[in-house]
Formats: C-alpha cells, structure tokens, sequence
C-alpha cells in the first residue's frame, strides 16, 4: 500500500462548526487565507548551508500592505491576547513567508515587538477539517495545548516552538554533550503510543519537533507534531505509528538499544493512563468532537475499510466492522487502547521489532 502523496482538503461540516462556535475556536478576523496571496514578489528562502527551503519570502504591492500588516497584528492580538488592541503599536510585522510543501500551504509571519526586539511566529492556512480534529484532539489527549483561530475557511495557528525532528536526529543527538539518551528514548516510546490512539499519521521525522527544556541534572524532552493533516485518513495502521517511518529509523534503532522490552511496555502504559485521565475530565468536550468526527466524511472507503481490517486484527476483535466513518472508527479504537489492562511482566512483546515488510517507505 502506498501513503497517499496529496490529500485532499476536507471543509469545515456544520457539526463542526458549531463544536467551534461552543468552545471559542471560532472568531471573526481582519483578513483571509486569500488575502494573503495577494502578493507579487517573492525571493526563496535559504537554509544556514544555502539550501532551498521551499518557502518563500513574499512582499505585496504597495496599496495592500498597509491593510495586511495591520490586519496580521490584530489577529496576532487575537491568538496572545484575546483581543486586547494595546499591544498591536508596538508591533512590527518582519516579514511574511509562504510554504510551497505540504497541504495546507501555510503563511508563516514573523513578528517582533519593537520595545525589545524580541520575535514570534504565527501562521495562517487554508482551514482544512481533518487538521482542526487533529489540533482539538491534540489539545484535549496530549500534554500540550494548542492556540488557534478559525474564521470561515481561514485557519490561524500559533507557532510550536522546538528543534526539527530531522535535525534533532541527524544533528543534536550525536553532537551535543548534555543529550540524554534515555529520556529521549522514553519520550519517543510516547509521542509513538500518543500517534497511535488518536490514529494521527504521517509522523516522518520532519512533521515534529522536540522541544528541550534544561533542568537541574538533565534535559527534558518534550516531541510534539507540527502536522495534523492526517488524522484518521491513511488504511493502514503502520502509518500512525512513526516507528515505522524510514524517517525515524536512526531514533528507533536508538530506543532498541536504550530501552528493554518491558521498559518500553511501561512507558507505553504510562502514557495510556495519562491519556485516559484527560480524556475523562474533558469526557463532554470530546464526547461532542467525535460526535461530529463520526458524521464526517475524511476518507476514502478503501482506506476505511483497510484500517477496519488492520484494527480488527490488532484488537482481536470484530468491532470495527460496521464502521461507516473514520470518526466511528477513532471512537472505538480510543475505547480499546485506553482501556487496555497494565502489561504483565515477562510477557511483552517487542514493541519496535520491525516485521517484513511493515515499515513505511
């Protein structure tokens, strides 16, 4: 089977909408996704080795650019603040860069508060539903919480801050003296297992980032995806495990050699309990989100019915097999994996053995 190399941009349904409208996601804002591609200039943009990025520094005519950057701090004072416009006369809009790569073709705007020329990033994209089910479940079942604004088929989101899984794997690991080998290791056993229950795809090496924090005797990990987009729409279940992308391989191999069998049960275990927790003190929020998830269409049949058979197996059970959409098919799969019983000792299976064919190329 091969991962889809597009996938298509699914609107925001009604249900949704209104799940949005209850929680204040959705807000009215100075501009659109279409009125940032009103530009007619641009230059590339180029990595510290002169590497293309396949994002683009974009500059509009003259006439518009007053109307843009002023709109772009308001929704900036919207995202940080809530609105509150005090904040706006101090800020300076950078410059505005727009990605060629990827589905949601996001703006990326840099903006410095000029008092103390410190800088943040926001972006703004096409709103594509699949991503906004992926940020919301995100924001309720993981230990981070996600900003973001949705007006019409305009998305706004706040920038996630962390060092490229790609870089931090090819570059960071091995050069850097205050790595700590196992609890990296510990932290990639549960962003994989996190994946998994919220079946979020499409986890290549770079579509996250590792957020570092220094503490007293060692420094702390924290992966957290960039990429929401495949939510609940590849067939088959390899694809949200990231331990079987060719991304990965090298932080995978790593893990083997840090973490014993019953090591990584543990650590998988801790991380569906947690999961468990939010899940029931936002059991209302969430109960409503897969509500109008299992109303949606975000698939193909094809793939719905690949999945089905792949989780049937997993679960050893026949659960899944009157699914008629991929939210029917996340509602029961969440049921399964948070309740799994804690693994008994001497009986683990090796979680990150590669079988045959298994992994994603």
């Amino acid at each position: 089977m091969i991962m889809s190399k597009k996938k298509p941009v699914f609107p925001i349904s009604d249900t949704l909408r209104t799940y949005l409208e209850d929680y204040d996601r959705e807000e009215d804002i100075a501009l659109t996704y279409d009125d940032m591609k009103r530009w007619n200039e641009s230059l590339p943009v180029l990595d510290n080795d002169g590497n293309d990025t396949l994002w683009r520094s974009v500059m509009y005519p003259q006439s518009d650019q007053i109307e843009i950057f002023n709109g772009l701090r308001e929704i900036y004072a919207l995202l940080k603040t809530d609105g509150d416009m005090d904040i706006i006369n101090h800020l300076s809009i950078s410059c505005i860069e727009y990605c060629l790569f990827g589905n949601s073709n996001p703006f990326r705007i840099k903006i410095v508060n000029m008092m103390n020329d410190n800088h943040d990033y926001f972006y703004i994209k096409k709103a594509d539903a699949s991503r906004v089910y992926g940020l919301e479940l995100e924001h309720i079942m993981s230990p981070n919480r996600i900003s973001y604004i949705i007006d019409g088929d305009t998305l706004v989101e706040d920038h996630i801050a962390g060092i490229p899984g790609d870089v931090f794997i090819e570059s960071y690991m091995d050069n850097n003296p205050n790595f700590y080998a196992v609890g990296m290791a510990k932290e990639f056993v549960k962003f994989n297992e996190r994946c998994f229950i919220m079946l979020l795809g499409d986890m290549r090496s770079y579509n996250y980032v590792v957020d570092i924090t220094p503490d007293f005797d060692k420094e702390q990990y924290r992966t957290r995806t960039i990429d929401f987009d495949q939510l609940c729409y590849e067939g088959r279940m390899n694809f949200y495990k990231p331990q079987y992308y060719k991304e990965n391989r090298k932080i995978v191999s790593f893990c083997m050699e840090t973490l014993s069998h019953e090591t990584v049960a543990q650590y998988q275990h801790e991380e569906r309990s947690l999961m468990k927790k939010r899940y029931h003190v936002e059991k209302n929020r969430i109960t409503q989100l897969l509500e109008s998830l299992s109303l949606d269409n975000l698939s193909t049949h094809e793939k719905r019915t690949s999945l089905i058979k792949d989780l049937n197996k997993y679960h050893n059970t026949t659960k899944f097999s009157n699914c008629q959409t991929m939210g029917e098919v996340l509602r029961i799969h969440l049921d399964l994996m948070l309740g799994k019983p804690k693994p008994k000792k001497l009986k683990v299976k090796a979680v990150y053995k590669v079988e045959g064919s298994s992994s994603v190329d």
